[in-house]
């Protein structure tokens, strides 16, 4: 084969490092970021946090910034004018951040990267949702275990029966299995038998909370039954009810089960009402799952008749570049001291700059979200509109790749409550009138009919159905229990109840 050199000319889209880095920051949460802003202040010695005093009175900018439109955006600082008003937005393309950044700059004014706010930090009560404390069953157990007088051989065997307990507070292992491993673990020495094995199980199972470390459902509220004082009314009954047809109470077959029982409704009705003050899962009141931070990204809230919509000034540092390192690149007259001066200027311009696009973008997105989404904001969920991400993408002018990353992990706090802000997108179901009704909104509707249903005859997924049918929404019976299964609600078979 014989070799050639040819010519060719072509286009090619290339990312620059500094585009890489603002989408990164783009997509990152609010943790993420502070923790990526935390790093880049360690490593980039001409960065550093500019501490802003929010103590002067900024009542009157916001006012400023109201105008006659429906929605008015937050501007920066320097009441710039909102990004929505703008002709067309700024999209993240290699044209949002410009290479030929000039190095030498006047430092009268800083340049710096913080939330686009004046209104002050967020009420701390409003800024952080978190979760509850934590606190594992087998730690409160073994609390208890360790203030229970127990023989040596006796606690060995709690020890062995708690460490055999999952975390809903249900026995994993029988018994016997418990004697076989204990005895085994003893190599014969001080073997023990099964008695002992039951006798120590039924003390753990007074244990707070009581019921816990049962082998089953039936146990479980049989131990807490027998916890009752013996007088109480319908005890026995309710012994007898879940001992021999707990599967009928499972199902809520109650005409069968009078049948057998020979109760009468209003009898059936109090043995009810005392089966609900009893705890199926006992556990749950002791073990909480992991605490989770969401810190809001932006804030919306309606000021003078308007839905105002401002970043969180808590949600990360404001940063500048330190002026004093910046202007050694005029007087130290090492060559190696200058280039590292210049090239960490370049690297902390560039990462304030990552920054302002991240929340400009941010803005503009928001923005455009709360407008399309007025009513939800007015009326609640029920109001929701269908949009996708390309609606947003198309009025805000940017690649729906970019307003999917601009909106997975970023919340909103609202009047309403902290919401994500994908929350808002939902798919549409045509309407019998031609319009178009959002998924979100169906759910609500349907969240709302359950919850007022009557709990004697609850309402069927194609009761449902017709009865949306009759507001103007056609949903087939399967969306509805699609819909429903989503809200973790239960089919009617399960909602029916005696009380």
């Amino acid at each position: 084969m014989r070799q050639s050199l040819q010519l060719r000319m072509g286009q090619q889209l290339t990312m620059t490092p500094q585009l890489q880095q603002a989408i990164r920051l783009l997509q990152l949460s609010t943790l993420d970021l502070q923790q990526e802003i935390q790093e880049a202040l360690d490593s980039n010695p001409l960065l550093e946090v500019e501490e802003h005093d929010y103590s002067e009175d900024t009542a009157g900018k916001n006012e400023q910034k109201a105008d006659n439109d429906d929605l008015t955006l937050s501007a920066s600082a320097d009441d710039k004018p909102s990004e929505y008003e703008q002709d067309s937005g700024e999209a993240m393309t290699k044209d949002t951040i410009s290479d030929d950044m000039a190095m030498d700059v006047t430092w009268d004014e800083y340049m710096s990267a913080a939330p686009a706010s004046s209104s002050g930090p967020m009420p701390e009560d409003e800024s952080i949702y978190q979760g509850s404390s934590t606190e594992t069953l087998h730690e409160y157990l073994m609390w208890q275990l360790q203030l229970t007088p127990f023989s040596p051989t006796d606690e060995a065997i709690a020890i062995a029966i708690v460490e055999a307990v999952d975390d809903s507070g249900i026995l994993t292992l029988s018994c016997e299995e418990i004697l076989e491993s204990f005895n085994q673990e003893n190599d014969g020495e001080d073997e023990v038998e099964l008695d002992e094995i039951e006798a120590v199980l039924k003390r753990i199972q007074l244990f707070d909370p009581v019921g816990i470390a049962a082998r089953s459902l039936q146990e479980c509220l049989c131990i807490q039954l027998n916890q009752f004082d013996k007088d109480t009314p319908f005890l026995n009954e309710t012994k007898m009810i879940l001992t021999e047809h707990i599967d009928l109470l499972a199902a809520r077959d109650y005409r069968t089960l009078m049948k057998k029982t020979k109760l009468k409704e209003d009898e059936l009705k109090e043995i009810m009402t005392l089966i609900h003050t009893l705890s199926p899962k006992p556990a749950d009141t002791i073990v909480r799952e992991e605490s989770e931070y969401v810190i809001p990204d932006v804030s919306v809230k309606k000021v003078k008749g308007r839905w105002v919509v401002e970043l969180n000034p808590d949600s990360m540092p404001k940063i500048r570049v330190n002026s004093q390192y910046a202007a050694m690149t005029r007087t130290v007259k090492s060559s190696g001291d200058s280039q590292f001066i210049r090239s960490h200027l370049q690297e902390a311009k560039w990462f304030i700059k990552s920054l302002e696009s991240r929340n400009d973008t941010l803005l503009k997105v928001t923005n455009c979200i709360v407008q399309q989404q007025q009513a939800f904001f007015e009326h609640g969920p029920e109001a929701m509109k269908p949009m996708v991400l390309n609606d947003v993408a198309e009025m805000v002018e940017m690649h729906e790749s970019t307003i999917s990353r601009v909106t997975t992990q970023k919340y909103m706090h609202t009047p309403r409550g902290i919401f994500e802000l994908k929350y808002f997108f939902s798919s549409h179901v045509s309407t019998e009138n031609g319009g178009e009704c959002s998924s979100t909104a169906i759910r609500a509707l349907i969240k709302k009919l359950i919850a007022a249903e009557n709990s004697a005859k609850p309402l069927s997924d194609s009761k449902i159905a017709d009865i949306l049918a009759e507001q103007g929404i056609k949903v087939a019976r399967r969306t509805i229990a699609k819909y429903r299964e989503s809200l973790a609600i239960p089919p009617s078979n399960q909602r029916k109840s005696l009380i």
